[in-house]
């Protein structure tokens, strides 16, 4: 067999002990490829792999950013952030059609920017929303498939967990990213809102307006949001002006929401021992993937499968931007049968050399990628965010999987504006020192 035919059997092999024997994708990736090396170059240089990479990854500088975050999300919710967000956004927007949904939509977004994971903020959201927006008569399904949708929010709006693994992947800044997410994390709020809107809009009776509250009594409700938005700010401003790195704005995130929760005198020692120890769980599944995935990786290059692949598609008679939505049809699919850091581990190393012989710019290939990954957060049968919101809710996942699809179709909308006007999402990033 030839590398390219041992480097596509190893991704059918991978498939199959994903799929059929439910192993670990981080124990899947890291033994497939490991094998596949050694067919390849030799035992020796595969226990050469073995013994460089899993230090390499897990001492990786740019990597230790990774449970600043983690904690930086814990310790916000501990310290009741969500509900503070959720009661700002809808003192201004909730006596508008859907009001109640479009202010879960802002305070998801305002949570993301602490906060960097999908599956928190969905499960936090629905723990604060949900019993508001049932207290004012909105749909089950309406209700729980807002509040899903927003969750993706947290990985698109920096800090964002799947910009660190873009990043890791394929060597892009992870500064850059980070920055490049605010303007499409603006956007596709905006296009969730409106979403929201014209189907409140359409069924009054899933979405009723709440209360108007006069102009005073919305700017007192921001009071409670100011060090957050301050925090944000600070981290962000700093990691754009060049005056710390993405890993050092992640150690003054978490030690600033440290300083906010002890000065709200809501974080006890056993609650901050509590979120130490989740996100120590959090950071060792995290780099058990990502180990897995960069040993993978190495069997991957060694089949210069990815080049191959790359040549084929530059050398189609098709417009690139043909390509590029072929691409993202091909990820809508994937997103159906596999979860969203999946899709990003899996498939960057195959469609990353693709993108860059295509000329796209590859800071805005993340938020794309990101994008699709946020859609398999929400579509059936695996939308992750659908059935952790159902364990929080105790609700049926297909209640939730029915009302979904208008926040799809906004998602693949962001992406056509994405692609047609790219400098949304580039011009922070070309701006900074």
């Amino acid at each position: 067999m030839t590398p390219v035919e041992i480097g596509i059997l190893g991704f059918v092999v991978l498939f199959i002990v994903l799929f059929s024997l439910r192993v670990p994708i981080g124990i899947g990736m890291g033994v497939v490829g490991f094998l596949g090396f050694v067919c390849l170059a030799g035992i020796d240089a595969g226990l050469g792999i073995l013994r460089t990479v899993p230090y390499r990854t897990a001492a990786s500088y740019t990597l230790s950013v990774v449970p600043l975050f983690v904690l930086m999300g814990d310790l916000a919710f501990r310290s009741g952030v969500s509900r503070e967000l959720y009661d700002a956004s809808y003192r201004w927007v909730g006596h508008l059609p859907g009001g109640l949904a479009m202010a879960t939509i802002g305070a998801c977004a305002g949570f993301g920017a602490i906060c960097g994971s999908s599956q928190a903020g969905a499960a936090t959201m629905g723990v604060v929303a949900f019993p508001e927006m049932k207290r004012y008569g909105y749909g089950d399904t309406f209700a729980s498939s807002t509040i899903a949708a927003g969750g993706t929010l947290a990985i698109l709006i920096p800090p964002s967990i799947g910009f660190i693994i873009y990043s890791a992947l394929t060597e892009v800044s992870v500064g850059k990213l980070f920055i490049s997410g605010i303007f499409p994390g603006i956007l596709l709020s905006l296009l969730f809102m409106f979403t929201i809107y014209i189907v409140a809009r359409r069924n009054p009776h899933v979405a009723p307006r709440g209360p108007a509250l006069s102009f005073r009594e919305r700017v007192l409700g921001l009071k409670g949001i100011w060090a957050v938005a301050i925090l944000f700010a600070l981290v962000m401003g700093g990691i754009y002006a060049g005056f710390f790195t993405a890993t050092e704005g992640g150690a003054v995130g978490a030690f600033g929401i440290v300083i906010i929760a002890l000065a709200r005198k809501r974080l006890s020692w056993k609650e901050l021992v509590s979120a130490l120890v989740n996100t120590g769980r959090a950071t060792g599944m995290f780099f058990l993937i990502l180990i897995g995935a960069m040993i993978f990786g190495y069997f991957l290059a060694i089949t210069k499968l990815p080049f191959e692949l790359s040549s084929f598609v530059t050398s189609l008679p098709l417009d690139r931007h043909l390509i590029f939505a072929i691409i993202v049809v091909f990820y809508l699919g994937l997103g159906c049968v596999m979860d969203a850091m999946s899709i990003l581990i899996l498939t960057t190393p195959i469609i990353f050399p693709v993108i860059t012989a295509l000329k796209f710019d590859p800071v805005w290939f993340g938020v794309v990628m990101v994008l699709v990954g946020e859609m398999a957060l929400i579509t059936p049968p695996v939308g992750q965010n659908v059935y952790v919101l159902s364990g929080v809710l105790n609700m049926s996942v297909w209640t939730i999987f029915r009302g979904v699809w208008p926040f799809v179709w906004a998602m693949l909308l962001c992406i056509l504006i994405l692609t047609v006007f790219p400098e949304i999402a580039l011009f922070l990033p070309s701006l900074m020192k």
